[in-house]
């Protein structure tokens, strides 16, 4: 018996281990919160603030994101990536398609996408140290009115 649950907490240990080590090669994995000053749009007009999580479920990258738009709503948004690439899944907000391609280890393009036309573009790169995040966004926000620019966030 003392066998038997050693082995079982070793096969525990090594899932658990598997997963961290994963997650910590995954450079965007981590809670990001938006520096406003540095953030800087072209068009359209940046969240006040945002906080955004990303963290690994399995093979997948699930993000959320909560914050408060330029006129002071409340918005959130929740979608899961397959960590490669691919065609994800919406959870929460006002997209019905998500899919990425992951370009290396700390660049990713991420399409939105609303009755099958896309809205949205970004294009993420995490910095080499990994304590920036900077996305340059491209398309329509609510309104359908144009929004691009680069946000940088900050890893907390």
């Amino acid at each position: 018996m003392k066998r038997l649950l050693t082995f079982a907490t070793v096969v525990v240990l090594t899932v658990f281990a598997s997963d961290l080590l994963l997650a910590q090669s995954n450079s965007f994995v981590g809670t990001w919160k938006l520096n406003s000053a540095k953030t800087k749009y072209t068009s359209g007009a940046p969240p006040k603030e945002e906080t955004v999580t990303i963290q690994m479920t399995g093979d997948r990258d699930q993000t959320s994101a909560n914050g408060t738009a330029a006129d002071g709503s409340p918005f959130s948004l929740k979608y899961e990536l397959p960590d490669k690439g691919g065609v994800g899944k919406v959870l929460d907000g006002p997209f019905d398609a998500v899919s990425a391609k992951r370009v290396d280890d700390n660049t990713i393009d991420s399409t939105f996408m609303k009755g099958g036309k896309e809205i949205r573009h970004i294009h993420g790169v995490v910095s080499k140290d990994g304590k920036t995040l900077r996305v340059t966004l491209k398309g329509t926000d609510a309104q359908g009115k144009s929004v691009s620019g680069v946000l940088v966030w900050e890893k907390q």
